[in-house]
């Protein structure tokens, strides 16, 4: 069996088990470039061929170790890789496939985890009213699309999810139907993001609430692209991604309420240990405290 066939039926294996679109396809990423790797050093490409070894040298290659743009990658996507390759040869292992599991030796790499890096209030406030004096359909789907991420905090894959229907201004709530791990979740409207939504969706009955040219949900490529633009008329140089919004929303209501539980709830994390990093993040209210 070569490496595209055992990963054709372990893509299989996670559809069953229910796993995130986002998940299978970090997996099916990970797994090609160690396939590409193995043509590249002449190695057979057959899953029973590969052991310990070939896992070692690939984790240890510039290859393993090397963005596509040239940069070093952070020593916690090179863990991603590990956890990935386990994840495949070890299900191989468990289907009876490969005799031996040749990623029984792989141990993820102890590293630090940076803090967080959101929004300051001055670039939040920056960005909105850049996106405030865009004109035209595609400047209003932005506005609404990126203060509904700053005012709750929901993830890019959900966010483009979202239909017309999904949306209860009255009650301040909307539903999300495709979170992490195609979770369905809930979360809740403060007045300004209510009022935003209440004059956007005017007559609209259904259909994507942030839709692309062609009618369906926008992207999650094309919505990277349009940050980037709303970023560089606001004057903000630095690298921000529609993720660091989730980072600036997380942050704040910390910051308001020093309450880690509730930012926990309103992420919608499975674990309080996810959650800790904006906890740490807060130096400044240490800084108080100890003053």
């Amino acid at each position: 069996m070569q490496i595209a066939d055992g990963l054709d039926r372990f893509v299989t294996q996670l559809e069953a088990d229910g796993r995130s679109v986002h998940t299978i396809g970090q997996y099916r990423r990970h797994v090609r470039l160690f396939a590409r790797w193995c043509r590249d050093v002449r190695h057979g490409g057959a899953v029973g061929d590969v052991g310990h070894e070939d896992i070692a040298r690939f984790l240890s290659s510039p290859v393993a170790h090397t963005r596509p743009d040239g940069a070093r990658k952070l020593e916690s996507s090179v863990n991603a890789l590990r956890s990935s390759l386990r994840g495949f040869f070890g299900y191989l292992h468990r289907a009876g496939d490969i005799a031996l599991d040749p990623t029984r030796l792989t141990r993820r790499a102890l590293c630090g985890q940076s803090p967080p890096r959101g929004l300051s209030d001055d670039e939040r406030q920056r960005l909105l009213d850049v996106l405030a004096e865009g004109e035209g359909p595609e400047a209003r789907r932005d506005h609404l699309l990126f203060h509904v991420m700053l005012t709750t905090g929901i993830r890019l894959g959900a966010a483009v999810a979202i239909n017309v229907e999904d949306v209860d201004v009255v009650h301040g709530e909307i539903e999300l139907r495709h979170g992490k791990g195609n979770r369905p979740a809930r979360v809740f409207l403060g007045q300004a993001i209510r009022e935003h939504l209440d004059e956007y969706l005017c007559d609209l009955v259904s259909g994507p609430l942030f839709p692309g040219r062609d009618g369906e949900p926008i992207t999650p490529r094309h919505v990277h692209r349009r940050l980037r633009q709303w970023l560089k008329k606001a004057g903000i140089n630095r690298p921000v991604s529609p993720h660091t919004l989730r980072h600036a929303f997380a942050m704040g209501l910390y910051q308001r309420t020093g309450d880690i539980l509730l930012v926990k709830e309103a992420l919608h994390h499975r674990s309080i240990a996810s959650t800790l990093i904006y906890a740490r993040a807060d130096e400044e209210r240490l800084r108080r405290a100890l003053a």
